[in-house]
């Protein structure tokens, strides 16, 4: 009697294509340079070129493989380029892939203790080990009052922050009755857009969010921001959260966390304060400057995903008061209640987050902290910051361009002297070209180009061409400029 087909693939199958796919992507790493940085594909090229209807037989792993070079590999923008200077890094690593591989071969669904206790106390053990490595204050541990957990982006732990916020100003009632319009939250003008999302998911209102406005250097101005609050108390309002921001996404400025602090603990407001790319430079003991006045945080968050050579996604999101988070956020049915919840012993980390579900992030974290150790991390973030303040110097020995803002860390932000149409166009011919891959943003009112060193494998020849390219094309378009008679 014949066999009943079961269409899955076979253990024997799994291990073979496996080897293949580990092949494909040391492959892909190893000609990274050979593709365009930026997709050159135009919209809808790649739907178009995929067929209407799904297969009712199932097809060879050779024929999907073969679809992912001629199809899916002209429509990807290369993040794990070297010539790759745009937006913040994604910067992933070897090990960091192999612990993602782990967790998706585990597959476990890790919302309570109970539902596997590996991913819960690794994760709370790997986040203690965090706060050591970049010189958080104590309050940050789990052996504290607060602890930490994995997010899956700094959007949703700067929800969570102010989703506890919210309820600690009207002591834990909002969840109940919903938010009555004088809940008032506070931010830059040039904090991240994700702040002004949270707002509007939190019931909070954009109409009820401040955004203070920012010195010379584009950080906060904490006077503004101290005699906003007072304004809104006058009228009133209900002062409940203030986002700082240590490096911000245009310009990396950061903002005056001890003074804000200050405010915020006169006031008795929530602090939140954001690193999402910056915060990894505290690995090296000579940037935990930024850091200063993290001991007035009631929580604190940074992307290990943009800059600690961690794949995508993995926020590391720090309360100092989890039992203020955790009755935010906690919601239990009947199906979820289990003994070892009702111990108290354990954490569920399905109450420090939004979802109910969550992955095994912590192991790609794990085995990237194991595999570079906090030397091997130090010694590369202290390569790129040396790269980008090489390139901000070259930037000041070139009349041709000027430096639009300081740059502390990685990321230069910098113009061509012209009008913006003519940084536009060096930007985009740059982006055409494949060569490398810019991204922009506006300062003072002007285009700004932003060049952020942060790719796992770039190196002094990547950002020595990146600088020659950019030179080249602002050459380029000053000899098109029409001679005059």
């Amino acid at each position: 009697m014949a066999e009943e087909k079961s269409f899955h693939m076979a253990p024997d199958e799994f291990r073979r294509r496996g080897h293949e796919m580990v092949d494909w992507i040391a492959d892909y790493h190893a000609r990274i340079e050979s593709f365009p940085v930026l997709s050159q594909v135009e919209p809808g090229q790649m739907r178009n070129a995929l067929p209407a209807t799904p297969p009712q037989q199932g097809e060879s792993f050779e024929a999907i493989m073969a679809d992912v070079e001629k199809i899916i590999l002209p429509g990807v923008t290369h993040w794990q380029s070297p010539n790759f200077f745009a937006f913040f890094p994604s910067n992933g690593s070897g090990p960091g892939m192999l612990g993602d591989m782990l967790s998706s071969g585990f597959d476990v669904q890790g919302m309570l203790w109970a539902t596997s206790p590996a991913c819960t106390e690794l994760e709370t053990h790997v986040l203690d080990w965090v706060v050591g490595m970049l010189g958080l204050p104590d309050k940050f541990l789990s052996s504290r009052t607060g602890g930490g957990v994995i997010q899956d982006t700094a959007s949703s732990a700067s929800l969570c922050a102010l989703l506890a916020a919210r309820e600690r100003a009207t002591n834990f009632s909002t969840n109940q009755q919903g938010c009555n319009g004088k809940l008032i939250a506070y931010t830059s003008s040039q904090a991240h857009s994700s702040i002004e999302k949270a707002a509007q998911i939190a019931g909070i209102g954009r109409d009820n969010l401040r955004l203070i406005d920012v010195d010379e250097n584009f950080a906060m101005r904490s006077h503004a921001l101290a005699q906003q609050i007072e304004k809104d108390r006058r009228a009133g309002l209900v002062p409940c959260f203030v986002c700082a921001t240590v490096g911000t996404t245009s310009s990396n400025a950061i903002d005056p966390v001890v003074e804000i602090g200050r405010i915020c603990l006169q006031n008795n407001i929530w602090l939140h304060v954001d690193a999402a790319m910056s915060g990894t430079a505290a690995l090296c003991p000579e940037f935990r400057h930024i850091h200063n006045g993290l001991e007035f945080a009631d929580s604190y968050c940074f992307n290990p995903h943009k800059w600690m050579f961690t794949n995508f996604d993995c926020d590391c999101f720090y309360v100092a008061d989890r039992n203020a988070l955790i009755r935010t956020l906690s919601v239990v049915p009947e199906y979820l209640r289990n003994k070892a919840t009702e111990t108290g012993a354990v954490i569920d980390y399905r109450d420090w987050q939004i979802p109910l579900g969550r992955r095994f992030r912590s192991l790609k974290l794990w085995f990237v902290i194991r595999h570079y150790g906090a030397e091997g991390l130090q010694y590369h973030i202290r390569q790129h910051v040396a790269l980008a303040q090489e390139f901000a110097q070259w930037v000041r020995e070139n009349p041709c361009f000027e430096l639009a803002a300081p740059a502390p860390l990685n990321l230069v932000c910098f113009r061509f002297q012209g009008a913006d149409e003519a940084n536009q166009k060096i930007m985009d011919r740059l982006n055409r070209s494949g060569d490398l891959y810019l991204t922009h943003t506006k300062l003072n009112n002007r285009l700004t180009l932003r060049f952020c060193v942060g790719q796992t494998n770039t190196k002094r020849q990547h950002v020595e061409r990146a600088w020659r390219r950019i030179q080249e094309e602002a050459t380029k378009l000053e000899s098109e400029k029409p001679q005059e008679s």
